[in-house]
């Protein structure tokens, strides 16, 4: 059953890149029972020990090894394969795109290809199957199963230095501060009493003799005061500085000279 499901699968493929025109063919490929001396075996490079893993968003690459033990040359047409359920009666899951070769392999000989594929699936483990679609010498089809095992679909890791892991950590701190700011200005800061702010104290100045020019400066003479706003260098002296007025003998009165 799995045989003819490999071979179903790659004969699809194999009419959606030449046509219609080998749909006799093919259906001549899944009746035939005849064996041939050729088998193909799958390796993955970059597999860990614990298994098969296929990242999502990343190719996945394998190197099938076909050895040729017939005595006539054969030709690698097409690789596909398909991913499976793990069940006894396993179900197709999806099919792999399938990879055009053309490659002659000679007689007792043996060649390697690469073939890659990828995957956008949720995280389970599903059974992998890759078949080669051939072609011997007189033109005749046959498929050669090459993998058939356990794997398990996993997502790429992520590394907290990864540029969208560190531009989604930002905006979820930013969102986070400014819901944090919101309801502390909307439900915390009204209830707690907002602080007076206190004008300058007043600087006391420390006390000094008071000098003819403070005296001047506050004197309530307003002549004296908007004297002392202009140059006084050319009034004269004797305005600025009246004389002190005299006492005079005379009949019982005080006169004044200037």
């Amino acid at each position: 059953m799995t045989r003819f499901g490999f071979l179903s699968l790659a004969l699809l493929s194999l009419q959606a890149f030449v046509g219609t025109g080998f749909a006799a063919d093919a259906e001549k490929v899944a009746e035939e029972t005849q064996s041939y001396a050729v088998s193909a075996e799958a390796s993955f490079p970059a597999s860990e020990i614990f298994g098969i893993k296929l990242v999502n968003g990343h190719p996945t690459q394998a190197v099938i090894a076909i050895t040729n033990d017939e005595p006539n040359p054969v030709t690698v047409n097409f690789i596909g394969g398909g991913l499976w359920t793990q069940e006894e009666e396993s179900k197709a899951v999806r099919n792999l795109t399938a990879t055009r070769y053309g490659v002659e392999i000679p007689a007792n000989s043996k060649e390697s290809v690469s073939y890659s594929f990828a995957t956008e699936m949720h995280p389970q483990d599903l059974r992998l199957q890759i078949a080669a679609i051939m072609a011997d010498s007189e033109g005749k089809f046959f498929s050669v199963q090459a993998f058939d095992g356990s794997v398990s679909v996993v997502e790429p890791e992520t590394s907290i230095f990864d540029p969208q892991i560190i531009f989604l950590y930002l905006f979820l701190l930013a969102s986070f501060v400014g819901v944090v700011y919101f309801f502390y200005t909307v439900w915390v800061a009204p209830y707690f009493p907002q602080k007076r702010k206190s004008g300058k104290p007043t600087e006391k100045r420390p006390s000094a003799k008071r000098t003819e020019s403070d005296v001047v400066e506050q004197s309530p003479n307003p002549a004296v005061s908007s004297a002392t706003t202009y140059n006084a260098d050319w009034i004269p002296t004797h305005h600025i500085n009246p004389p002190n007025a005299r006492k005079v003998k005379g009949a019982g009165k005080t006169k004044v000279r200037a």
